[in-house]
This record gives structure tokens, C-alpha cells and sequence, in this order.
């Protein structure tokens, strides 16, 4: 597949040498961003662009900060995977010519971990349902096979051995399947309600990990294994799927070496376009993501350091085929702008969404320094309570978002005074927490325990006639909560 033109990269990028060092160690750079050098040198340590800077998005730290790290355990690993004896590496025989197979209603980390399982253990990948639109990316990026479907499979040998990939639970399991023929589990969810029963023992390799993928990584790796590059490419899918980009609440540090590890054996150009592009493909289901999906998912911070205004925005964006679709869901998203942007401390935080078939876009507004940016950055008519601002034919983040912020907080503009706060000053522990939704089959993550949830709908007005002079020094915005 062709690769697209970067436009979600929002600030330059230096030019990245073609033969750089690392340590004593020369290497090539021959892509942006694939090796924590060029990374390095393409991003810069939050690299600061006259009045704004760009910062390092988490998975770029990822890569960057484990750089010695991942090399040190790539060197170790043998060019040929075929010359280590297998006797030094304890891969169960329990699990060779075994059938791999993911949950029903099945997602990229389901799927890719049972196509690096299979060629782990000498097994056969398979498919309990039909890959979202997110895995039908990966498997095209890296010219990966499809795998077959476990019905297709067992019809023809109904006998075949089974291990359960990023599950074990009955309800989760394709229908087929019969618990007599299970031999294998390996996953990283909690052990709950319907868990399968075995007649005998079998395999079980379950860590608390932020996703499957990471326990198969990791253990190529620890056995003296190199996964060849579509493998690795896949794997770190989906670690970047099920983890949010590494923001999730489930991610570890396991999941963060991974990532920098198969960064580089899949050669990957940039982690950060690689992240979006298939955030971009996972938004074409949208309907399945939640709002802290959304709200994340493709988001990036920057620092602002001008007369009138020092402080950090963040900056998100849907893009979709069917904007009614997002925007319907506004009073879902405008509570989690909200705790996102109190979470992160950012002084703004905006949320753009995009329709890449009509090429105009809706800005939702969460707070009254949002509004008042936005006023005087775009002017676009206001809707909803003023909480939605219609862009017209800005589409691009990189070119008609960020540029024109920056000007216009350049230009001088700063936070307002006297903005109407309301009664519901909320605090971030009144925020609840992220968890994995234990009943939604998508595994999205959720926010419970928030006092804005429920709620009908958020309201912000300012003062008529109000100058944007005399700014606030406090950057905790809180919403009027109809």
C-alpha cells in the first residue's frame, strides 16, 4: 500500500542525516523516524519553533527513551532464528501444530497475536470473526495473509488442537469450539465469570500486560527469537491498538520496551504517523469506540510561550465519513474533553472533527478559554450552547488548525477574565478512573465514577462586551453543568 502524504505532522521537521551515531556504533538512518536516532533527530526534544513547541508524543518517548534498551536486546537476537537448537528454548511442544484463535467480535491484538503465536509455536493462525476495519489495515501495511477462519478449519479437521489467544472465556469463544480440544491459553485479562474448565492440564501464559501482543513479543525475544518484520509489525499494532497509543490505563513498561523493540526490527518510518493512520482506520467503525477513545486517540500537546499567553493546548481530531455520527455523540465526548484536559493539565484543549468525504470540520469546545480562542482564532458560527464551532473547509491540523492558533496567540491574545464559572468547580479526583470495560466486547476503555457523567449537557457563555485582556492566571476552566 502507497504510503500517504504526512499531513497530521503539525510543526517542521529537521532533516534526518543519512549516516548518524549512536554510542560507538554507526548507523544508517535511512527513514525518519523507524530508529530512536532519527527520531531523535526528526522531533527534536520538544522541539521549540519560534513561539511554539511541539512536544514528544508518548510513543515517540517510548522509542527514544528505550533506545539502548532495544538495541542491546536486537543484537542479541540471531539474524536466523532457525539455527537456535529448540532444547535451549523451552517452546512447548503442547502448542506446535496448534490452532491459534482469538476472541468472537475480534480485534487487531486477538488477531496478531494469533499470527505471532502461530509462528512462535509452529501453529496455524485463525479467525473467529471477521477483522475490523483497524486490523485490515495492519494485515495490508505489512503484507500479511488474512488468517482463515476456525470454522473453515475445523470442518476440516474437527479434531485439531486449540489454544485461545486474548481471551478464556466461554462467552468470548467462537461457538464451535469445544473445551475438549482447548490446550492452550494465552491472554491478559483477569480471570472472571466463565472462565473455561479443563478435564486435564493445560498451557497458561496470562501476565498482567496492556495487551496480548506484548506476552508474544516478549517472548520471541526471551527465547532467542527475531521476528521476521511483517510479524513485528503487526505485534506492534497491535501494542499501540490496545494500549491507546500507550496512554490506556493498562499499559506497563513491558508494553513500552516492546514497542521500542519491534519499532525497529519492523523498520517503522515514523511510530507517531504509523499511530494515527491507524487510529484514522480504526475511526471508521466509530460507532464501537468510546469517547475516551475518541478524545485520545489522535491528540497532540503543544507549549506556547508568547506575550499574552504561556501555556499548553492539546489538539484532537476525528476524521470521518459521517460526522453525525461523532457529533451526536457530543455530551458523551464534552465531559471526557473536560477530564482529559484536567488530567494533562492543559490550559485548552480542543477537539476537531472532520469529514474527509464533504472536507469541513466541527470544533467542540469544552471550556470559556476554549471559546474565546476559538472566537478569535476561527470566528466560525457558534451552535449548541456554544460548545460547537463550525469550521467550514479547515481540514487540516498541520495547516489550518495549529498555524492559525499560533498566529493568533502571537498576535497577542490571552486568557479572559470574569468568564462565567458555574456552581461545578470540578476537581480531578471527582474525575473517577479509566478501566477496561469488562462487558463490551470491543474491550474499549471507559471512564466510571465521574461527577460529569449524566449529564445532560454543558453550557459556557462570556461576559458581553468583554475584553480578552485581563487573563486568569488559573488554568482550571470548569464547565456551567446544566
Amino acid at each position: 500500500m502507497a504510503e500517504e502524504k504526512k499531513e497530521d505532522q503539525d510543526v517542521p521537521v529537521a532533516p534526518v542525516s543519512l549516516l548518524s551515531t549512536s554510542g560507538n556504533r554507526k548507523r544508517k538512518a535511512e527513514h525518519h523516524a523507524g530508529a530512536a536516532e532519527a527520531l531523535r533527530l526528526a522531533v527534536g526534544t520538544d522541539k521549540k519553533y519560534d513561539s511554539i513547541t511541539r512536544h514528544r508524543t508518548e510513543v515517540e518517548r517510548a522509542v527514544i527513551d528505550r533506545e539502548e534498551q532495544a538495541e542491546e536486546i536486537i543484537e542479541s537476537l540471531p539474524k536466523d532464528s532457525s539455527a537456535v537448537p529448540r532444547v535451549e528454548l523451552y517452546l512447548p511442544d503442547i502448542l506446535r501444530d496448534t490452532v491459534f484463535v482469538g476472541h468472537l467480535v475480534t480485534d487487531l491484538d486477538s488477531v496478531a497475536g494469533a499470527i505471532g503465536a502461530a509462528e512462535l509455536y509452529g501453529g496455524i493462525p485463525a479467525l473467529a470473526s471477521e477483522v475490523n476495519s483497524e486490523t485490515a489495515f495492519a494485515l495490508e501495511k505489512f503484507g500479511v495473509e488474512k488468517p482463515r477462519t476456525i470454522e473453515d478449519i475445523l470442518k476440516e479437521n474437527p479434531e485439531v488442537d486449540i489454544c485461545l489467544v486474548d481471551h478464556q472465556q466461554t462467552s468470548q469463544m467462537n461457538p464451535l469450539i469445544s473445551p475438549d480440544r482447548i490446550v492452550g491459553v494465552i491472554d491478559h485479562h483477569a480471570l472472571q465469570s466463565k472462565t473455561i474448565v479443563t478435564e486435564k492440564p493445560i498451557y497458561i501464559d496470562i501476565r498482567p500486560w496492556g495487551s496480548m501482543s506484548t506476552i508474544i513479543a516478549h517472548t520471541f525475544v526471551t527465547h532467542g527469537r527475531r521476528p521476521a518484520k511483517h510479524i513485528a509489525g503487526m505485534l506492534l499494532c497491535a501494542i499501540l491498538s490496545d494500549t491507546l497509543n500507550l496512554l490506556g490505563p493498562t499499559t506497563t513498561d513491558w508494553d513500552r520496551l516492546m514497542v521500542a523493540v519491534l519499532a525497529e526490527i519492523a523498520t517503522v518510518d515514523d511510530i507517531q504517523y504509523l499511530a494515527s493512520q491507524q487510529f484514522k482506520a480504526k475511526s471508521r467503525e466509530l460507532a464501537h469506540m468510546s469517547a475516551v477513545d475518541l478524545v485520545n486517540g489522535d491528540q497532540k500537546s503543544f507549549s506556547f510561550a508568547a506575550s499574552g499567553f504561556k501555556g499548553e493546548v492539546g489538539f484532537g481530531v476525528v476524521e470521518t465519513t459521517d460526522d453525525d455520527i461523532i457529533m451526536d455523540r457530543a455530551s458523551e465526548l464534552l465531559p471526557e474533553m473536560v477530564a482529559c484536559k484536567k488530567e494533562k493539565s492543559y490550559d485548552c484543549l480542543f477537539l476537531a472533527v472532520v469529514n474527509i468525504v464533504k472536507l469541513r470540520s466541527k470544533l467542540l469546545i469544552c471550556g470559556p478559554t476554549e471559546l474565546a480562542l476559538a472566537k478569535d482564532a476561527f470566528g466560525g458560527g457558534l451552535m449548541e450552547d456554544c460548545t460547537v464551532m463550525d469550521l467550514g473547509g479547515r481540514v487540516s491540523r498541520k495547516k489550518d488548525y495549529i498555524p492559525v492558533l499560533t498566529r493568533t496567540i502571537k498576535n497577542g491574545w490571552t486568557k479572559p477574565s470574569g468568564v462565567h464559572r458555574g456552581p461545578s468547580q470540578v476537581e480531578l479526583s471527582e474525575l473517577g478512573h479509566l478501566e477496561v470495560d469488562p462487558v463490551d466486547p470491543y474491550g474499549n476503555v471507559k471512564r466510571t465514577g465521574s461527577v460529569l457523567q449524566g449529564k445532560k449537557g454543558i453550557s459556557f457563555s462570556l461576559k458581553e462586551g468583554e475584553k480578552a485582556g485581563d487573563a486568569e492566571e488559573s488554568n482550571e476552566d470548569a464547565p456551567t453543568i446544566d
